[in-house]
């Protein structure tokens, strides 16, 4: 049996890898700051599905939260043989209202926890000849908006980057791009979505479903929706300037309030 570490495992896209993982028979770690709440998913997944579930509390925020899981990760005798980076978060607030604090914060969970946690993972993969990242992005990444966009889109370029050094190996990267999911990370973030349309909400599991389809098939790129590829098929042909315009308008009417 395979074993499978998620970041982020308590809620929202973080708990539907773990849901689909568990059931298509991997033995799991679950890595997130809330252990009780872990504890009691990892029961459930081991009850119902039969599998071994580890829990490791760390918070990504922190370097003694990204070295606990770079540790795990490069375990040769309990190896990982898929890594989901999945952990994040949002600050609400447009660039310059938000404390370079938390600005920071974001960064070391976005990107520096991701960069660590995908070198300790594919090292060992590599020598394995197996092995397959999944690095949660954002359609964000895709237009000039704010903070968290810049951080998802420095995800989807290190990933698919990572990838192309690493063909051949056996190891597969992949980000994957999702639009608006319905999960605690707004309300966390303290942002309302009573604003934003319906058709532009996604299913947490068939998501999960559609990423894993396409990290089977050597994707480095899932957008995992027809809706939101339609979507950045536009993105890709609108003129830089036009998109910063109307990728802000868009935020003011539709974006978290």
């Amino acid at each position: 049996m395979t074993t499978a570490l998620i970041t982020g495992s308590t809620a929202g896209i973080g708990a539907a890898f773990a849901r689909r993982l568990a059931a298509d028979g991997h033995n799991l770690v679950l890595v997130a700051r809330d252990t009780k709440r872990m504890r009691e998913q990892a029961t459930e997944l081991h009850d119902r599905h039969g599998v071994e579930v580890e829990v490791l509390t760390a918070d990504l925020a922190e370097d003694s939260g990204i070295e606990s899981v770079t540790t795990r990760l490069s375990d040769r005798r309990n190896p990982v043989d898929l890594l989901v980076n999945n952990a994040g978060f949002g600050n609400k607030g447009r660039y310059l209202d938000v404390s370079m604090a938390d600005e920071l914060k974001m960064l070391k969970v976005h990107c520096e926890a991701v960069l660590r946690l995908t070198s300790a993972a594919t090292e060992g993969m590599r020598e394995r000849g197996r092995g397959g990242v999944v690095n949660v992005a954002s359609v964000a990444a895709f237009v000039p908006r704010g903070t968290y966009g810049a951080s998802k889109a420095w995800v989807v370029q290190f990933t698919q980057g990572a990838a192309k050094d690493l063909a051949g190996s056996g190891v597969r990267l992949m980000a994957l791009a999702p639009g608006f999911v319905r999960t605690e990370f707004h309300e966390r973030a303290g942002m309302g979505t009573d604003n934003i349309p319906g058709w532009m909400w996604l299913d947490a599991d068939k998501l999960v479903a559609a990423a894993l389809h396409d990290l089977a098939r050597g994707k480095t790129l899932s957008i995992p929706d027809a809706r939101y590829k339609a979507l950045m098929g536009v993105v890709k042909v609108v003129p830089r300037g036009l998109l910063g315009g109307i990728s802000s308008r868009t935020g003011r009417k539709y974006g978290p309030q």
